[in-house]
């Protein structure tokens, strides 16, 4: 494992000794997509690191969603790297946007590494500081942003996440995502199409080329 060029790229600054102390005690899996890696008040067994997919972060009030964050390929989950200090319950659920390959090393191994390896707190700062800035991005999305213009967003993220132009996302997805109600997305991108920033078709919602680009 030690020779996969995700684990050279992230961790070799680390030396060879970290090296072969993540050889014994992480594990790479494949999550297929759509599968729920956590649960709000699980216990956390491991902080995941992705090395290629995408993992949507987020809570649930009411059977709504309030997404944090995605975690991308090289990227890590701030929620769990937290839990290690307090009682390793998670506060969050994480699932696989699609088709994902990730590295998990047991919590208490990590926190063991803290001390071990104190360069390893570098790596976690950076990773601290990403997701603090796309919890800020999201926060200002959903208080200073009309909904046509979160809904806009939301589908440039997911074209940006996938590669693909159409994406193929109900206005269920939507709604769920964006904590509101089928019927009110369902008229929202009526009007954005009318007006002509999106197109819907069979194959998904399209975004014109030049408007394909992810507002913060």
């Amino acid at each position: 494992m030690i020779n996969n060029q995700f684990i050279l790229n992230k961790f070799g600054f680390l030396g060879a000794k970290f090296l072969s102390e993540l050889e014994k005690n992480a594990v790479i899996t494949e999550v297929k997509s759509k599968t729920e890696i956590i649960r709000e008040g699980q216990k956390n067994k491991f902080v995941p690191f992705l090395i290629k997919g995408s993992i949507r972060v987020f809570t649930l009030n009411d059977g709504r969603e309030l997404i944090y964050y995605y975690i991308r390929a090289n990227d890590s989950c701030l929620m769990t790297f937290s839990s290690i200090f307090t009682d390793y319950i998670s506060r969050v659920y994480a699932v696989a946007e699609e088709d994902s390959e990730v590295l998990l090393i047991p919590v208490s191994v990590v926190h063991d590494w803290l001390i071990q390896f104190p360069e390893i707190n570098r790596l976690f700062y950076h990773e601290y500081d990403k997701r603090f800035s796309d919890v800020m991005n999201m926060v200002n999305d959903a208080v200073f942003h009309r909904l046509d213009k979160r809904v806009l967003n939301y589908i440039r993220h997911q074209i940006s996440l996938t590669g693909n132009n159409p994406v193929r996302l109900t206005h269920r997805e939507i709604a769920s995502n964006l904590g509101t109600s089928r019927e009110v997305v369902s008229r929202v991108l009526k009007k954005m199409e009318n007006e002509g920033e999106i197109s819907q078709t069979k194959e998904g919602i399209k975004v014109p080329i030049n408007e394909n680009v992810i507002q913060g």
